[in-house]
């Protein structure tokens, strides 16, 4: 009995493994469909008392579907101008430098270097190219899991009470409440941020020249957008701009547009006013906030932004629960 015991153990634990290979790759892009589909719950909620669940479903994924092929195609051609501008520009002072008359035998030791560095930067290029059909699988995953999650939402919340072990129920059901409450705060937060974000580009771009007003709304949209793509951000956005003005030979306007982003856009305001907002709407310490997305991004990657904030507030509901008890037993 016991040996039928550790052939079913074993044969388990390598199915389990298979299973986690099979998913690994993908494992991005469902934790951030499950997350969306967290977000527009409520709305699928409503729709749902009008048509049937699916329907609603259906609707929002096809939402999805248009929003997503427009940010794939201004994402592909941003990178694309990014890789090609960049690429441009080391090859131009390339060829500028190996114009010098250097001393000590430094123009060879250039051609050398540069004779290595080409071929990097070339292979650099084709593996952004050979990316792209990777990105789309994973946005069909995406897309997939968004409309799965959303058909099933009822019976996988469900099974989150089901699951919760038997005898501490209370403890359970206040730790998926702190989940809960941090999870819409950072959503809330984020949503409210990157409308901010948008604005306040369109302003920078009329403001500082760059564009007409149509032109600058078009920027504000395209960084509200960029903004829901974790690590892409608005930095994108005036990145392009300032490239744009160097190359015009505008530097002053390059340089205020970049300080203009960096400090109001993207990247200090991720790091100053979202930890603040999260840790009002979730009645978090700030700090709390700031190390559990820097710490949660250091240790899950971009899936940490979020994962990050959750797991310490649980710890935090943790420590308020064994401290209730230990008063209660003394």
């Amino acid at each position: 009995m016991k040996a039928e015991e550790v052939v079913w153990g074993v044969v388990a634990l390598i199915i389990l493994y298979l299973a986690w290979r099979t998913v690994a790759p993908l494992l991005s892009a469902i934790f951030f469909a499950a997350i969306l589909a967290y977000a527009v719950l409520p709305i699928h909620n409503r729709l749902s008392k009008r048509i049937d669940s699916k329907k609603s479903a259906l609707v929002l994924t096809a939402l999805l579907i248009g929003l997503s092929a427009v940010i794939t195609v201004e994402l592909v051609l941003v990178i694309k101008n990014l890789v090609v501008s960049f690429y441009e520009d080391i090859m131009a002072f390339i060829s500028w430098s190996l114009t010098l008359e250097l001393p000590f035998g430094a123009h060879e030791v250039l051609q050398k270097l540069y004779s290595q560095l080409t071929p990097k930067l070339t292979e650099y290029a084709q593996n952004y190219a050979f990316s792209i059909p990777k990105y789309l699988l994973q946005l069909v995953v995406f897309l997939t899991m968004f409309y799965a999650f959303l058909v099933n939402s009822e019976e996988i919340k469900r099974l989150m009470h089901c699951l919760i072990p038997g005898g501490r129920e209370n403890l359970g059901e206040k730790l998926l409440k702190r989940a809960d409450i941090t999870l819409q705060a950072l959503i809330r937060a984020w949503l409210l941020l990157n409308i901010a974000k948008g604005i306040l580009m369109t302003l920078g771009f009329w403001g500082f020249g760059i564009t007409d007003f149509p032109t600058a709304l078009l920027a504000g949209l395209l960084t509200i957008l960029f903004s829901f793509i974790p690590l892409f951000e608005g930095w994108m956005i005036w990145l392009v701009a300032a490239i744009y003005l160097l190359k015009q030979g505008d530097v002053l306007k390059a340089v205020a547009i970049s300080i203009y982003g960096a400090t109001l856009v993207s990247p200090l305001p991720d790091f100053t006013i979202r930890p603040k907002l999260v840790a009002k709407e979730a009645k978090l310490d700030e700090i709390m906030v700031l190390v559990g997305m820097i710490g949660g991004v250091w240790a899950f990657g971009v899936k940490g932004l979020i994962i990050g904030p959750i797991v310490l507030n649980l710890v935090s509901a943790l420590l308020k629960e064994w401290k209730r008890i230990k008063a209660q037993q003394s």
